[in-house]
């Protein structure tokens, strides 16, 4: 079922043609009455025509912008008008009014696990339209209920594919890849509205966390893989800065060191470097662990 656009008549016009025929109606009631002579042809005609604009004003329907009207006839399809203002067409035929405006809607806090297996809360803000109004109104039964199950479905699945932190370099996670996940949400979103005439403009995570069940111990390991990752860039920068200054002692003919000389230098400048930041590595025979 795909959208097929149909003409519509100006309903201003129409209208005053209408007002036109019902005043030749009376016209030719008052002038043909019965008793004073009057044609009885003329008075059938007067109420013919009184029946057929009663019928006609049923044909009007009004069309605001941003929104198209699904026109059908006894249930099969005829067209979409999209031109706003009043219209009308064949008194017979049924308007559904669809709106084609911007609409957005904040999905519910969800709970799922993440690709680790933690349990997370997760909630994104969903913002879509009608592309299609025809798809919208006979692909699905109601489209807008459609639309909310189904973004929080895909909302599910998204989740449970990344991890909460990114543990290796290059890796996605929710956390910390904000413009990869909207886009995948949004993709994972679209392919299941396709079918019901709705395009998906943008979805983003408005809400995540970690369950409350495990929020205290997920803090306390975030922390700690801090603090960890904190003294590793401390000894290396430590390693790097006690590696320059022998080879420029060296490159000098400052001093002449031996292999004991230079492993006591490696060792007091890594304790002079790492102990001003916190951090002091063993140092065990110019090696160090």
């Amino acid at each position: 079922m795909k959208e097929q656009a149909i003409r519509s008549t100006p309903g201003i016009p129409m209208l005053l043609l209408l007002l036109l025929a019902q005043g030749l109606a009376v016209y030719l009631f008052a002038s043909n009455l019965p008793g004073e002579g009057g044609s009885g042809w003329a008075l059938l005609a007067s109420g013919l025509l009184t029946l057929a604009v009663l019928v006609s004003l049923g044909g009007f329907y009004m069309v605001e912008p941003n929104q198209a009207a699904v026109l059908s006839l006894f249930g099969k399809y005829v067209g979409t008008v999209k031109d706003q203002g009043l219209r009308w067409n064949n008194p017979f035929f049924a308007a559904k009014k669809v709106s084609l405006r911007v609409r957005n809607f904040e999905s519910g806090k969800l709970k799922v696990n993440e690709l680790d297996g933690s349990p997370i809360e997760i909630a994104s803000v969903i913002v879509w339209q009608v592309v299609d109004s025809a798809e919208a109104v006979y692909n699905v039964d109601d489209y807008e209920s459609f639309v909310h199950i189904q973004s929080e479905a895909a909302l599910r699945a998204m989740a449970s594919a990344y991890p909460y932190d990114q543990h290796d370099d290059g890796g996605i996670a929710l956390r910390s890849h904000a413009a990869e996940i909207s886009k995948h949400l949004t993709e994972e979103i679209q392919e299941r509205l396709a079918q019901a005439g709705v395009n998906v403009l943008e979805a983003r995570i408005s809400h995540l966390a970690y369950a409350p069940e495990i929020a205290q111990a997920m803090l306390q390991r975030q922390q700690a893989s801090a603090i960890i990752a904190a003294r590793t860039r401390i000894v290396e920068g430590a390693v790097s800065m006690v590696e320059m200054a022998l080879e420029q002692l060296s490159a000098r003919q400052v001093v002449e060191l031996d292999p004991e000389r230079r492993a006591q230098m490696v060792s007091n400048l890594l304790v002079v470097l790492c102990g001003e930041r916190g951090t002091q590595p063993v140092v065990n025979a110019g090696s160090v662990y």
